[in-house]
């Protein structure tokens, strides 16, 4: 499946020219990344033009292992709160990122800012918890439920505005979690939701870490 960036095509036809031409572009393109590089270099690649391939991302995020010693710079926890700590910026259309869950950590019931969001379970294991958009913006009303899974180690999901909102959260009481995210393109700001009511407030998001160095603000 291709989706656009920008445009918001209705015509199925066009739909399946937009796909294959854009199979073509980056039918050359490995499927196999053996390293964290190789998928940065890839996921660069992939998105050379505007078009997202959202099978093909999926296909090598999934596919991509990895190990401890590649995360290991990224893997910071915090007792107090969740850490997102950025890998790569990807020029502007991209941010690939580690998020650090510590125990029974969980993020707030969000939107993703028309950005599609991939999300690999590196470590541990994680729920996700998936929500319809409230009905209407003026009546208070319980949020309702669209799945609630389990992501397990290696495991890969997707997500954009269009499926729904989520929240994600650890369940461990032991044991901590790790996450791999790409977000396309990358965002500053999304909204949050309050499952009782679905009123909702802006909130801005920061990384704890770039490239393994905390930020000014941490």
């Amino acid at each position: 499946m291709t989706e656009a960036l920008v445009n918001t095509y209705t015509n199925t036809n066009d739909i399946q020219l937009i796909r294959m031409e854009y199979v073509d572009k980056t039918a050359h393109l490995s499927t196999q990344p053996n390293s964290l590089n190789e998928l940065i270099d890839l996921i660069y690649q992939a998105f050379a033009t505007n078009d997202v391939d959202i099978d093909y991302v999926s296909t090598i995020m999934n596919n991509y292992k990895g190990n401890m010693k590649e995360w290991l710079p990224y893997m910071k926890f915090q007792p107090n709160k969740y850490t997102r700590n950025l890998v790569n910026g990807g020029n502007g259309k991209f941010n690939l990122m580690i998020l650090c869950w510590a125990e029974g950590q969980g993020s707030s019931i969000h939107d993703h800012t028309n950005s599609h969001c991939f999300m690999k379970c590196l470590q541990g294991s994680l729920i996700e918890t998936k929500y319809a958009w409230p009905n209407d913006e003026n009546k208070e009303e319980q949020m309702r439920i669209i799945s609630r899974t389990e992501l397990k180690e290696g495991q890969v999901t997707y997500i954009n505005d269009t499926i729904g909102l989520h929240r994600v959260e650890n369940p461990s009481h032991t044991d901590t979690c790790a996450t791999l995210h790409l977000y396309v393109p990358p965002y500053s700001q999304c909204n949050i939701f309050d499952e009782r009511t679905g009123r909702t407030n802006e909130a801005h998001v920061t990384f704890y870490s770039k490239g393994g160095q905390l930020t000014k603000n941490e």
